[in-house]
């Protein structure tokens, strides 16, 4: 126990919650800076102040020792940035469960050697919560790398951002039909603007940063900032608009739409002043130059046109992307534009002569997204490969790279400062950003993309892992190190597994079927084809004689050794998604699209029942070692527990808060983990059907595996990393159950 903890145990509640409160700031405004520091780096003092007046309370303790007279040594200055970065990083994390402080500062900043962050992590390890999922190594994103802050709110795709003028708050737009309105130091969300009967699509802020404008469906409306009032709808278009631009004077806005024109209209009296009809499909995206007199358009058509706005006729058009152009943007001189592309590609354009003056081509998927900083020297551009990318615009240089945003980002905006950048995705979040290029990145072991699969040797020893990179990589389970790659050049892996002796596993490679694979020698034995779907799940019979694939809406079972198929068995109604065999290998159970499991006779084929109850898809199932009861997992946020005998549900496991891809059960059959988008993984008693352990990444968790320790937890996320944790506390657990 620290000193401060034994002080503070012996104050009143209400002297508890007053010294929590000022004692920072009056260590700040005396200038008592090591006192200040000890306190900061205590985790006795950031779990109390957490727990007492919350996430944001804490994280502007650290800012009095950035801003106040204290006197820090260099040294201390970057412990307090980090200790703070961390906490901000989990921040959206820590509002909802608290007791995730302790595995959240461990895995953050346990790679940093400064003593006093040793002391600090150690002191979290030591404070941990039982029972817990416990890392085996750091696991999440370090305090300096990645996004500062996720904001979270929004229950669908956010579509569109806006940061006021200012730069102290942003306007988001979502599918969920609503806007919020965001304050970007403290990541608070100020207000929301509900009522809209569709999509809202897109949003932008007047220059004055009085008034907002938003698409929902093919209307607009304007609504006025300080009051959240509506002053007025301008309706015209034919279809969805996808994107608007505002006028310098704050008089005209102009608008983009589906129905492959644009409209300016007067802000002032709502009135439809010109249509610009030109492009041949879908304009995608719209920008106005600073002195108010020209446009410039994206389209689905592959051009660019740039427009006069008072005479509303075309001046010019640029061809030159090879297919659908998603953004488009004007530097602040009005000089040049710049677009991004399907194409995987930006280009930087003269406006006057039309001419294109640079392509950037280090992005590897479509690029969807761009902003330039007000300055006009910088612009920052996103991408579905998962990556936000920082250029020189005179150059063309890559000055940055940042990964951390794993699902489609949508839209990026930049502040005029330009030392913030704030994203959208479609996993419902919007994304804070330090453009600072000098920040210190890492290179993280794992994948690149998604991991689609894990499984755990039967022996305890090994760990293989299955991406969306067209990898599998091979795992030490003991120490969480990469032990070998596997590389397919064009196949999607999505799923793997592993023969009871240890020796073979089987991957499932898309299109191209089933690859069993000698893990000793890392060779190729047979690949099983016939499919003209994708391989979703497969799993092995206990004897390592046959294995089970899923495919479309067929199960196939194939004799190992000479890579024969047996039999195939249809009865689902849509895509099979998961399979799981008996201990005895006599039955094996399906989850489906369908919203159902099938249990099967594997010798026969025949179907013995449909156990019917979740209301989405099922992802994911386990058979418990006594083969009498399966656990499934569903896009309906829930798992559920049958009687595989009588087909019966017996309990809805309820805890996540979005869909659970995958379910793996323990060898005792009386612990299951779940894994879920909502950044999750959870522990569950399934006598009682209790969640009794959690634990939240950084990114939404697509599969999960339990050794035969019972204790030993491998998931993977959807950024590519693989994680190691431990279920502690779990003995004390089973003995209670």
């Amino acid at each position: 126990m620290s000193k401060f903890k034994e002080r503070l145990g012996k104050l009143s509640p209400k002297k508890r919650l007053y010294a929590l409160e000022t004692l920072p700031g009056h260590l700040a405004q005396s200038v008592q800076g090591e006192r200040l520091h000890q306190l900061l780096t205590d985790f006795d003092f950031i779990e109390a102040k957490l727990d007492a007046i919350g996430v944001q309370g804490l994280i502007e303790d650290y800012d009095l020792a950035r801003v106040s007279d204290v006197l820090l040594s260099e040294g201390q200055t970057e412990t307090l940035r980090l200790i703070q970065g961390a906490i901000r990083k989990s921040a959206h994390v820590l509002e909802r469960d608290k007791m995730q402080l302790t595995g959240h500062l461990w895995s953050r900043l346990v790679d940093f050697e400064m003593p006093e962050i040793q002391v600090l992590v150690e002191q979290a390890k030591q404070s941990r919560n039982s029972p817990c999922l416990w890392p085996l190594r750091a696991n999440l994103e370090r305090a300096n790398e990645g996004a500062l802050r996720t904001l979270i709110g929004h229950t669908n795709s956010v579509t569109g951002v806006a940061i006021t003028p200012d730069g102290k708050t942003a306007i988001s737009a979502s599918s969920d039909n609503t806007l919020k309105i965001w304050d970007l130091d403290s990541g608070s969300e100020l207000r929301t603007l509900t009522g809209q009967t569709s999509y809202v699509r897109a949003v932008a802020i007047t220059p004055d940063g009085k008034r907002a404008i938003f698409a929902s469906g093919d209307i607009l409306k304007v609504w006025e900032l300080d009051s959240g009032s509506q002053l007025r709808t301008l309706i015209g278009h034919t279809y969805s608009v996808t994107a608007i631009a505002i006028a310098p004077d704050c008089k005209r806005a102009i608008s983009a739409s589906v129905d492959n024109t644009l409209k300016i209209w007067d802000l002032n009296s709502g009135s439809q002043l010109r249509t610009l009809s030109g492009h041949t499909s879908y304009v995608t995206a719209v920008a106005i130059a600073s002195d108010g007199k020209r446009a410039i358009s994206a389209s689905d058509d592959k051009t660019i046109k740039i427009w006069d706005l008072d005479s509303g006729s075309q001046l010019k058009t640029l061809a030159s992307h090879n297919s659908y152009v998603k953004a488009v943007v004007i530097a602040q001189d009005g000089k040049r534009a710049i677009s991004a592309s399907v194409d995987k590609t930006i280009k930087i354009w003269d406006l006057d002569s039309g001419r294109e003056l640079r392509t950037l081509t280090t992005h590897t998927d479509l690029v969807k997204a761009v902003a330039i900083a007000s300055g006009g020297k910088r612009a920052i551009s996103a991408s579905d490969d998962q990556t936000i990318k920082i250029w020189d615009l005179d150059s063309g240089g890559e000055l940055r790279t940042m990964t951390g945003d794993t699902s489609y980002v949508t839209a990026v905006a930049i502040a005029r400062d330009g030392k913030r950048a704030i994203s959208a995705s479609v996993d419902n979040t919007l994304k804070i950003w330090d453009t600072d290029i000098d920040t210190e990145l890492r290179t993280v072991t794992g994948h690149t993309k998604s991991v689609t699969a894990v499984a755990i040797a039967p022996d305890g020893k090994t760990a293989i892992s299955a991406s969306w990179d067209h990898t599998l990589k091979i795992w030490n389970l003991d120490s969480g190190k990469e032990l070998s790659t596997l590389i397919f050049d064009t196949s999607l892996l999505n799923a793997v597994a592993i023969a009871p002796d240890s020796k073979q596993a089987i991957f499932a490679l898309g299109l191209d079927g089933l690859q069993i694979w000698d893990l000793d020698s890392s060779r190729e034995l047979r690949t099983l084809t016939c499919y003209t779907s994708y391989v979703k799940a497969v799993a092995i019979t206990p004897d390592g004689l046959t294995v089970i694939a899923t495919s479309d809406r067929t199960l196939k079972i194939w004799d190992i050794h000479s890579g024969i198929e047996l039999r195939t068995l249809t009865g689902h109604a849509w895509s099979v998604e998961g399979v799981a065999i008996t201990p005895d290998g006599k039955r094996a159970v399906s989850a489906s699209d369908d919203r159902t499991l099938k249990v099967w006779d594997i010798h026969s084929g025949i179907e013995l029942r449909t156990l019917a109850g979740h209301t989405w898809s099922v992802k994911g199932v386990a058979i418990t070692p006594d083969g009498k009861r399966a656990v499934s997992a569903s896009y309906d946020k829930t798992l559920k527990i049958w009687d595989l005998d009588s087909g019966r549900e017996l309990t809805t496991l309820i805890g996540h808060t979005d869909r659970v891809w995958a379910v793996a059960i323990a060898p005792d059959g009386l612990i299951a983990v779940s894994a879920s988008s909502d950044n999750t993984l959870k522990i569950w008693d399934l006598l009682s059907g209790k969640e009794v352990a959690s634990f939240s990444g950084d990114y939404g968790f697509q599969c999960c595996a339990i050794a035969p320790d019972g204790v030993t937890v491998v998931a993977g996320d959807r950024s590519g990393r693989v994680h190691f944790l431990r279920l502690e506390g779990v003995k004390q657990l089973t003995v209670d159950s």
